[in-house]
């Protein structure tokens, strides 16, 4: 069900040192793939960084230690020059760019892997670090790899009735 699915997925910060299998990674990308987006217009990009000294770009770019030892990092990029835009001028693509990230959480946890979703990076460092071209914004970085412990910490969300306002 996919309740429990949403239930099981949390924020990894600890990852095992242990390979990510090529199938394995493909059938994320494939949850992102599949994924909806604004007009159907498909801005995202994504760039798979399994080797070390590319990761250590990825790494200085959020030096924290525990992301360091992720074997596999995403990173989640947005073309502007394909994303829709909104008469108003709101430009879609971070919307696309979240529903991405989630399917891809999802797919991870379903696979038994796991993810945290980090957005405060420099972006500019990692653009420039990977010659990404002017059009091209790195809006996240996910960080991919097997759980070093099966417990699944207990998660502080608010009500439904703090979340919601129903309007009958």
């Amino acid at each position: 069900m996919f309740l429990d699915l949403a239930k099981k997925r949390y924020s990894l910060r600890t990852y095992q040192d242990k390979e990510v299998e090529r199938d394995k990674i493909l059938a994320i990308l494939e949850a992102a793939r599949l994924s909806p987006s604004a007009v159907n217009k498909q801005p995202l990009h994504y760039l798979v960084v399994t080797n070390k000294e590319q990761r250590q770009k990825l790494v200085d770019s959020y030096p924290r230690d525990w992301f360091k030892d992720a074997p596999v990092i995403i990173v989640v990029c947005l073309d502007h020059s394909k994303s829709w835009v909104r008469r108003d001028g709101k430009d879609h693509g971070d919307i696309d760019g979240g529903i991405a990230i989630a399917n891809m959480t999802l797919a991870a946890t379903d696979l038994g892997l796991g993810t945290c979703i980090v957005c405060h990076f420099d972006s500019k460092k990692v653009e420039q670090d990977f010659n990404l071209p002017s059009h091209m914004e790195a809006i996240a970085l996910l960080p991919v790899g097997y759980p070093t412990t099966d417990d699944i910490p207990e998660k502080k969300r608010n009500s439904i009735d703090e979340l919601t306002t129903w309007i009958e």
